[in-house]
């Protein structure tokens, strides 16, 4: 009994170890829209794509509640306007914490609270200087409530505090913020055990600066690279680097150990015509190939041995945001909980259901071609019928696949079956997309295959 029992401790601790390799991937859920599903609907949709990490912007009473024994780790989010009040004023902060975390948690698995959302940006502000008070005040509440070794306190800073961000190697902070609020904020993250938030964004530094970064190079897709000057690194993904130059922000400052964790990135699946990039195709290229990316367990370039941490922006589209198009179709999901694209969120989905990006287009767009050498998209027959069911209204709907064929007296009607059905339309979708990483996978319902659905 105890080999057994030690065997089962070995198995459970490689599986933790394992997990823990592989980097995560999480999912912003903001809430800046009039026609979203409610809290507990969404947790549903949250676990049916196995998504176990969510960030959001607020402490909303009936959306704390809906995660209540769900499962999924909350990371909450103390607003950018009361963190002047809760750094005056430390019984704000106690009724703060009491109110909005001590009142849910343990039911409901709050991991971290966000002070404000990139008060770190280009300049100082008054907000600025709030910040780094307001975290020591709702800590301190923490500890009071003996909650402080469970749930960390963090800021997401912008990319916009860096004064610096090429080459990778050359990373800096601006310096009128690293005395005014980088350097305490890390100070007291060092000292409480917790991490750095940053919101990364390559589509910003594609769209200002199209005409010197390639397109592929911003989309993880294969391309000849970008040698770092400084050290001879090649990067072969902007992400990455933007990621390297913070590391070396902080390594600058003597925090080369602190943890990061990236609590934004995302790409609009559309935009205005001035917003080069935002579309629909790059969309599905760069978040799948996020996916991908993170769930490999590699570090970035400078940290090799540490697995990456992020959070995609966003859930849903949301259609009260203000400003460009893009800003409204940042989402994974329309409010009708249809997937605005299909990428793979987990690592159960990623394995034998996502394909790296073709290395040249073509010019598919729908239908079933016979090429020889041609991928083909399939129903997974081992999902159970509602899942199918669907993903196959999906495709033939928002999706846009060509259903014709499919429907009575249609050439690939018979077999008159749900998986044959769903196997054309999911490779009408595939082939209208142009084969692109992630647009084969309809939450596992589906594989890439070199058979055609209709022969």
């Amino acid at each position: 009994m105890a080999s057994q029992a030690f065997s089962i401790l070995i198995l459970l601790l490689s599986a933790i170890y394992v997990s823990d390799a592989a980097g995560s991937v999480g999912v912003n859920y903001g809430r800046v829209a009039n026609n979203l599903p409610s809290p507990d609907k969404v947790v549903q949709l949250l676990k049916s794509q196995g998504i176990t990490k969510v960030k959001i912007f607020d402490t909303d009473p009936a959306v704390l509640s809906a995660f209540a024994n769900s499962g999924i780790s909350l990371v909450v989010c103390l607003p950018n306007e009361q963190l002047a009040t809760a750094a005056g004023d430390q019984s704000f902060a106690d009724g703060w914490v009491q109110d909005n975390i001590l009142k849910y948690y343990p039911a409901t698995k709050i991991e971290a609270i966000a002070a404000g959302n990139e008060i770190i940006g280009a300049t100082v502000t008054e907000e600025t200087k709030s910040l780094v008070p307001a975290m020591k005040a709702i800590q301190a509440s923490l500890v009071k409530f003996k909650l402080d070794s469970d749930i960390k306190v963090s800021s997401p800073i912008a990319m916009s505090c860096m004064g610096s961000s090429y080459p990778p190697s050359a990373g800096s902070f601006k310096p009128e913020l690293v005395d005014a609020a980088i350097k305490p904020m890390l100070d007291f993250l060092k000292q409480t055990g917790s991490y750095l938030m940053v919101n990364v964004y390559p589509f910003f530094a594609y769209e200002g600066n199209s005409n010197q970064i390639s397109l592929d190079y911003a989309l993880f897709k294969e391309n000849p690279g970008v040698v770092d000057s400084g050290n001879g690194i090649k990067y072969h993904s902007l992400f990455d680097a933007q990621l390297d130059a913070v590391f070396a922000a902080l390594s600058a400052l003597k925090f080369d150990d602190m943890k990061v964790v990236v609590t934004e990135t995302g790409w609009p699946s559309a935009g205005d015509a001035s917003e080069y990039g935002a579309g629909l195709a790059n969309a599905v290229t760069y978040n799948g190939n996020l996916v991908r990316r993170v769930l490999s367990g590699k570090g970035t370039p400078l940290r090799p041995k540490d697995p990456l941490s992020v959070y995609i922006f966003a859930l849903f589209n949301e259609n009260q945001k203000p400003g460009p198009t893009s800003e409204r179709n940042y989402g994974l999901f329309y409010p009708n909980m249809q997937s605005v694209y299909t990428i793979p969120l987990s690592q159960q989905e990623l394995n034998g259901n996502f394909s790296p990006p073709p290395t040249t287009a073509n010019n598919d767009t729908g239908g079933v071609t016979r090429i020889s050498g041609q991928t083909w998209c399939l129903a997974n027959p081992n999902v159970n019928q509602q899942k199918l069911q669907e993903a196959l209204d999906y495709a033939c709907g928002n999706g846009g696949a060509d259903c014709g064929p499919i429907q009575p007296n249609g050439a690939c009607f018979d077999p008159n079956t749900l998986v044959a059905h769903a196997s054309y339309a999911f490779n009408s979708y595939y082939q209208k997309n142009v084969r692109m990483s992630g647009s084969c996978v309809f939450a596992g319902a589906a594989y890439v295959s070199m058979q055609s659905p209709c022969t």
